[in-house]
C-alpha cells in the first residue's frame, strides 16, 4: 500500500474536474480540504487479501442477520431501538432473493501488518461517486494507465438489472435537505437513468405503502415503486412523522437496503457471537479482524481501549485521545459516564501510518464494498490521526495489475 502524490500543478484541475464531473460538489469539512493529494495504489496481492476477507465477512454477517431475524430473543442483545425491535416481527417476509444486500466493512493496516477491521457499515453506506469515478480521474491526471479499480457504480447496476430486467421505476430515498447525501443520490440515479430506469428523488416520508407495496406521493409522480434504493438510516427513519416508516419492514417491494440491515449496524453485534456460533454459524474471520469488544457496565478507564458510540458515524465520539480536538474527550468521557449503555469499550489497536514520499504520515481507511455477497471496490479515506471522522480526506484507490 502506497501513496502517489498528485502534481501540484495538476491537483487544482483535478478538484475542479472531481466538483463537476464526479459528483464531489462540496470537497471541505469547516475549512478543511477533505479531497486528498494522494492517490491510494495497492498491490495485486493487498487487493486479493482484501476481497477475500471482505467476502468472508460478508457471508458470515448475512446468515448471522438472517437468524437473528428468526430468534428475536438474541437480537435483543444488540439493543436495538424500541421501535425498530417492534418491528422484527413484521420482517419474517424477508425474501433475500428479492432485495440486494449493500454493506461496506472498514479495513484499517495495524503497525505488525495485519488487516483490522473496525466496523461494516450495514446499513447506509455513502462514497458511490468518490469509488466509482474518483480513480479513474485521478489515474488520467497522474498518467498511470495500467493502474486498475472497480467502478462500485457498475457492479451496483449489475445487480439492479438482475433484479429489475432494465425496466421499471427507483424512488432514492434520501435525507433531502442535506447536499452531500443528494450528491451520493443523484450519481447513482443519473447512472441509472443511463440504463432506462425511471428515477425519482425523495424523502423517507414521500412513501406510502399499500397491501405491503410501495408508493410514491410527490405530485407529478403517485406511481408504484419497484426498487426502493435507501440513503436514510433507519435510527433517522424511525422518527419520521406521520409514521409510515413501519411499511419499510414489512413492504415486498425490492429494496436496498432492506431494513435486516439494522444488525449488523449496531456496534454491540460481537455480543452476540457466541450464541450464532451455537448455532453452528461461524464467526472466525469477524473474531480474527475485530478487535476485542465489551459491554459497558461502568465507566471506568482502562488503559488501551477506547470507547465507540453504538450508532456512531463518520467517526463521531471514539475516544482515541490523540485524535481528540479541543475538550473533545473529556465531553466524550462525561456522555460515558452519563450513558454508559449507548457505549462499549474496544481495544485500541494501533494504526500504522502511510508515509509519503514528501515526509507526510496519513492514517487509511479502507472501506471494502460487498454488493450481494461479492466485492464490489473501495471507498477510502485518509488522516493525519488515527481517527477517521468528518476532517478525513477521500482519496481514490487504484490496484497494480
Amino acid at each position: 500500500m502506497k501513496l502517489i502524490k498528485i502534481p501540484e500543478d495538476k491537483y487544482y484541475d483535478y478538484k475542479i474536474k472531481a466538483m463537476f464531473d464526479c459528483y464531489k460538489w462540496d470537497p471541505q469539512f469547516c475549512d478543511n480540504n477533505t479531497l486528498s493529494k494522494y492517490v491510494l495504489v495497492l498491490t495485486e496481492k493487498e487487493n486479493e487479501e482484501i476481497i477475500s476477507l471482505t467476502e468472508k465477512l460478508d457471508k458470515e454477517t448475512r446468515l448471522a442477520e438472517e437468524y437473528l431475524n428468526k430468534n428475536i430473543k438474541i437480537a435483543k442483545k444488540l439493543a436495538l431501538p424500541r421501535k425498530i425491535l417492534e418491528q422484527i416481527p413484521n420482517m419474517q417476509n424477508y425474501d433475500k432473493t428479492q432485495n440486494i444486500r449493500l454493506m461496506r466493512y472498514d479495513f484499517h493496516l495495524s503497525i505488525d501488518n495485519n488487516w483490522v477491521v473496525t466496523e461494516v457499515n450495514s446499513d447506509c453506506p455513502g462514497g458511490f461517486a468518490e469509488s466509482s469515478l474518483l480513480p479513474n480521474l485521478a489515474r488520467n491526471v497522474i498518467n498511470l494507465p495500467q493502474l486498475d479499480f472497480t467502478s462500485f457504480g457498475d457492479k451496483m447496476v449489475e445487480e439492479i438489472n438482475k433484479k429489475l430486467n432494465k425496466k421499471g421505476t427507483i424512488m432514492m430515498v434520501h435525507c433531502t435537505c442535506f447536499s452531500d447525501d443528494r450528491q451520493v443520490m443523484q450519481y447513482m440515479g443519473d447512472r441509472l437513468k443511463r440504463e432506462g430506469y425511471k428515477i425519482i428523488y425523495g424523502a423517507a416520508d414521500h412513501i406510502n405503502f399499500k397491501d405491503k407495496k410501495a408508493y410514491c406521493i410527490l405530485d407529478n409522480n403517485q406511481i408504484s415503486i419497484d426498487l426502493i434504493f435507501r440513503f436514510t438510516p433507519l435510527e433517522w427513519l424511525i422518527q419520521m412523522k406521520p409514521r409510515r416508516w413501519d411499511g419499510y419492514f414489512n413492504t415486498v417491494t425490492k429494496s436496498c437496503n432492506h431494513p435486516i440491515s439494522i444488525y449488523a449496524q449496531s456496534k454491540r453485534f460481537p455480543f452476540v457471537w457466541n450464541d450464532l456460533e451455537k448455532a453452528g454459524i461461524s464467526m472466525s474471520t469477524w473474531k480474527k479482524l475485530l478487535p476485542e469488544t465489551f459491554e459497558v457496565k461502568k465507566f471506568l478507564l482502562k488503559e488501551g481501549y477506547i470507547y465507540k458510540p453504538v450508532y456512531g458515524r463518520v467517526g463521531e465520539r471514539i475516544s482515541i485521545k490523540e485524535a481528540c480536538k479541543g475538550d473533545e474527550y473529556e465531553k466524550i468521557l462525561r456522555d460515558v459516564k452519563k450513558h454508559p449503555q449507548q457505549y462499549l469499550l474496544q481495544k485500541d489497536f494501533k494504526s500504522k501510518a502511510i508515509i509519503t514520499n514528501d515526509g507526510n504520515k496519513y492514517h487509511i481507511c479502507l472501506g471494502s464494498y460487498t454488493i450481494e455477497g461479492k466485492h464490489a471496490g473501495y471507498y477510502a479515506r485518509m488522516s493525519l490521526y488515527p481517527r477517521i471522522d468528518s476532517y478525513a480526506e477521500d482519496i481514490p484507490v487504484l490496484i497494480e495489475k
